[in-house]
């Protein structure tokens, strides 16, 4: 199995590196090296200028602009738009309910929906979670009853992440109460001004306002809004889940974030030397760029494996990918904290709160702690580390 990239792959490369680091905005990126807040203006500018030279959608069908990159290509875009700091476009747009659309849903919808999505023209929200039904999503309550040639919506949904911008939200719901759980939920798509529709906002422990719940009182929605078909809901969802996992793992932001860690401590003060002078924090970031590296490889064999053809079956090694590379995430949050010590105390945003006040410390310390806490969650979302390990533990211990 050969990891090196070709040359023409290596060429590949350094033009995205080129265009990320001279197209994105350098406020912006900053903020993500940063860890900050991206305001919905920042994410927009950004897939604007992505999709203008037809970067935005790649993972889409030609026909609706996406390209028909090896799976190489797409592993170098995934990893070097993180490694230079820019916000990759909007998950729920291009790589969930986009190429639902796209491979379910009638040409009608294929042309109302996806040129407006690519440009987050309409900003999309996912309607999955629910009280009772996260890791057992099957057990969703939320109904629509057809009356006519409407559905009528009824239930709440949680968890629903920027829902605050959303436009549009694409949402499991139960059409069939007697079918078995799995068999009886259809995927539909919901106009966020449609009257019965109530958001209210989640603040999370890192003080930011990230997610939200989300109710349906009698929301009528048009039945040509269903995607595919009645009760196949479930089935688009796997589909759908599938496209959520690509570049869980965040290698390329890891790096960026471990050497911005290693600069810092070198730069901060602590007694009577630097942070970089103690040992045992030498000792933890080298441990952290180590297994990095060893997840790196993994990644990179997952793609040898695509190129080669080796197999078009799923590869239970994403599993692996998603836990190393979450707790690789936490990790570099862990040793950013540790660089700002007392000044990782956290206090309000400046920017969002209007405070014209001095930081206590460097200005970077601000979001060391925030980040933090928000980065508890990466063990969580896209399937939660405890499902890995019992899909590794089939797959590959035949437990």
């Amino acid at each position: 199995m050969d990891l090196r990239y070709t040359p023409d792959e290596i060429a590949f490369r350094d033009e995205l590196r080129q265009f990320f680091r001279t197209q994105i905005p350098a406020e912006i990126r900053r903020k993500v090296s940063e860890g900050r807040k991206l305001s919905r203006e920042d994410i927009v500018t950004t897939q604007r200028v992505l999709h203008a030279h037809g970067m935005a959608t790649p993972n889409w069908p030609v026909e609706w602009g996406g390209k028909d990159w090896s799976p190489v290509q797409r592993y170098i875009f995934s990893e070097e738009i993180q490694a230079c700091a820019v916000p990759q476009p909007l998950s729920f747009n291009v790589n969930m309910v986009g190429p639902v659309i796209a491979t379910f849903g009638s040409q009608a919808q294929k042309e109302r929906f996806l040129p407006k999505t690519a440009t987050l023209d309409i900003w999309w929200a996912q309607g999955f979670s629910e009280p009772g039904a996260g890791s057992d999503l099957a057990s969703l309550k939320t109904t629509a009853r057809l009356e006519g040639d409407e559905y009528v919506v009824n239930g709440q949904k949680t968890w629903t992440t920027l829902g605050q911008y959303a436009d549009w939200i694409f949402c499991l719901v139960r059409t069939d109460p007697a079918a078995k759980k799995q068999q009886g939920i259809s995927f539909l798509l919901i106009d966020m001004k449609t009257p019965g529709i109530t958001i209210r906002p989640i603040i999370t422990i890192d003080g930011g306002h990230e997610v939200n719940e989300v109710f349906f009182d009698d929301v009528r929605v048009p039945a040509e809004n269903l995607v595919g078909q009645v009760n196949k809901g479930w089935d688009y969802a796997k589909f759908l889940l599938s496209n959520e996992r690509i570049g869980i793992a965040r290698i390329g932001l890891t790096k960026e974030r471990l050497a911005r860690v290693k600069r810092l401590a070198q730069e901060t003060p602590a007694g009577e030397g630097m942070v970089w002078d103690d040992p045992d924090f030498r000792r933890r970031l080298a441990w952290s760029e180590i297994e990095l590296k060893a997840l790196e490889i993994t990644q990179m064999r997952v793609v040898a494996a695509q190129r080669s053809k080796a197999s078009d079956k799923p590869d239970p090694s994403s599993s692996i990918l998603k836990i190393k590379g979450s707790e690789i995430q936490q990790q570099a949050t862990q040793l950013l904290v540790d660089v700002a010590g007392p000044y990782a105390m956290p206090r309000p945003d400046r920017e969002e709160e209007g405070l014209n006040l001095p930081s206590v410390g460097p200005e970077w310390a601000d979001a060391a702690a925030p980040l933090f806490f928000n980065y508890r969650k990466v063990s969580i979302y896209g399937g939660s580390n405890e499902i890995q390990r019992n899909i590794i533990a089939k797959a590959f211990l035949g437990l």
